[in-house]
Parts: C-alpha cells; structure tokens; sequence
C-alpha cells in the first residue's frame, strides 16, 4: 500500500489481535455485499509532514438497533505521543456525526494503556464501566 499512495516506508508491526481481525471479520465483512464496507475497513493515518502511514483506525461492524457503532485504534510505536491517533479519533467523529444511524460511539481500551483511553478522554468519551482487564467508553454524538 505505501508503494501505491507514494508513502515513505514505515515500520510496523501487525498485532496477533489485528491480524485475527483482518482475516476473521474485516476481510471478509468487506467482501460481503449486503454489509456497508465503510464499517469494515480498516483505515490507515498518514502523517503529511513524513509522508508515512503511522496508524490505523478501524469500526467493528455496522451500527447496531442502538445506532452504535465501536472504534479500534493503534499507533505504530515511531509516531505515539505525537497527536495523530487523537486527531484521528476525531475526524472519526466528525464523520460519524454527519451518519443519520449513528448515535453514540463505544471503545475500550486496556487499563494499563494510559495513552488509549488518554485519546478517548481528549476526544470528550465518557467511561461507562469496566471490566477487570478493560475500561469501556461511550460518546453520545447525537
């Protein structure tokens, strides 16, 4: 993908986590024609000023009865703590605000990851529980 959008080389590495997600459920809910891809894509952050991919950001599927919809992010370990992932999230936002079926948007992230849910807090989510490994987050967008 770098060599096709002229992108300078980044390094990364996939997760186990993101790798189960692109062959289980991203892949194929892409191919399925009587799913809306836009929520099964996962989308690449770019950095203009490096000219590099720096990120990813991703939705779990279509909204649901509720009209939420759930996030997941990561950013490669060059580019955190540098802004990106938290403007990310917010173009998120942004456009799910302008979704007639999207209402609210839900993430979790890890407790131990101060710098995830440290982007959530940034972009105005609101924890709405926990389990002993996670904290959940919700933003009411309409």
């Amino acid at each position: 993908m770098e060599n096709e959008l002229n992108l300078n080389e980044t390094s990364r590495t996939i997760s186990a986590e993101l790798k189960e997600a692109l062959e289980k459920t991203i892949l194929p809910n892409v191919a399925d024609t009587t799913k809306d891809y836009l929520y099964s894509t996962l989308w690449t952050v770019i950095s203009k000023q490096a000219n590099k991919m720096v990120g990813d950001i991703c939705f779990f599927g279509e909204p649901n009865s509720e009209g939420e919809i759930e996030i997941g992010y990561g950013t490669y370990t060059e580019f955190q703590k540098k802004g990106f992932m938290t403007e990310a999230v917010g173009g998120i936002i942004n456009w799910a605000k302008s979704q007639p079926k999207i209402f609210s948007i839900l993430a979790s992230t890890e407790k131990e990851n101060i710098g995830s849910f440290t982007i959530l807090l940034k972009n105005n989510f609101l924890k709405i529980g926990e389990t002993e490994t996670l904290f959940n987050w919700k933003l009411q967008i309409k």
